[in-house]
């Protein structure tokens, strides 16, 4: 009975950090900032008087360049490799949703399944990429947003919920905390309710977990994950039934059917057991396939 948490979405910042205040954060000159604009490896969104206006996920690529130089690669290579990154990046992706980093002198891209080299594409061994970077960039962040700057105030909740997603890694509690500063700003964000939901029925209370995941399917009746989790809740309490038809909410999650299944052969269903057993391969082999 694995849960689920909602991942980020990369929506675009609502407010938006000027060019000072993204220097001052990422320890860069103002015109370094600007020249990441100029090769077109970062697009922020103009404010009202035509000024720029960056993301927090402009933030995070920003911070993770500047680890990439500290350590020792150089900014040519740095840029090249970006730019190599950039196009072949899915245009509805941003470069900040891959994790980079500094492996042997290359710059190292993970994803969510392979790690390769973002100069030449060939494939690398996956030790430590994916959480140094993170340590290098989230954890600076987490500090600086929770000073006395305020600058976290300029955050909106789904950007909680992504530094709250990326925390996870690195420390639950700050995770937990993020996933609350998301519902601070907007109590209706469903997916921050599935997260901090999830986080707490690991800790065993699960009538707090409930009660999160009751409130996400308030805000989007069609959240499956939210429903998904509210069946493994049941699961625990024993109460197969209850659980059963949470399920059967979340058609397109695989384990809600391996889990219909299993509720069905322990009920003597043998039709029900092979008819979910069947999706939950077929639900399987298309992950797979859009992987």
């Amino acid at each position: 009975m694995n849960l689920y948490g909602a991942q980020p979405d990369d929506k675009p910042a609502e407010k938006g950090y000027s060019t000072q205040k993204v220097a001052h954060l990422v320890g860069m000159a103002p015109n370094q900032v600007r020249h990441y604009v100029r090769r077109n490896l970062l697009a922020p969104h103009k404010g009202p008087k035509g000024e720029y206006r960056f993301g927090f996920q402009d933030v995070v690529l920003l911070r993770t360049a500047k680890s990439l130089l500290d350590s020792g690669i150089s900014p040519r290579d740095l840029f090249r490799a970006l730019a190599s990154l950039k196009a072949g990046v899915d245009p509805a992706a941003v470069l900040s949703s891959v994790r980079i980093s500094a492996q042997s002198g290359a710059v190292v891209v993970c994803s969510e399944d392979r790690v390769w080299d973002a100069k030449t594409g060939q494939e690398c061994l996956q030790f430590a990429a994916h959480s140094a970077t993170a340590a290098d960039t989230v954890q600076p962040l987490w500090t600086y947003l929770n000073e006395d700057s305020g600058d976290g105030d300029d955050l909106s909740s789904d950007e909680w919920r992504q530094l709250g997603v990326d925390l996870e890694e690195l420390d639950v509690a700050k995770a937990f905390e993020a996933y609350s500063r998301a519902l601070e700003v907007d109590l209706g964000n469903a997916d921050a309710h599935v997260n901090i939901g999830r986080l707490y029925q690991l800790k065993g209370n699960l009538k707090n977990a409930k009660s999160h995941y009751e409130m996400a399917v308030q805000a989007a009746p069609e959240h499956q994950l939210a429903y998904y989790n509210l069946g493994t809740l049941f699961d625990e309490l024993n109460e197969p039934e209850l659980a059963a038809g949470f399920y059967q909410k979340a058609p397109k999650v695989p384990d809600a059917h391996y889990n219909l299944a299993r509720i069905a052969r322990q009920s003597g269903d043998d039709l029900a057991y092979r008819r979910h057993h069947e999706r939950y391969q077929r639900l399987l082999r298309k992950e797979g396939k859009e992987r």
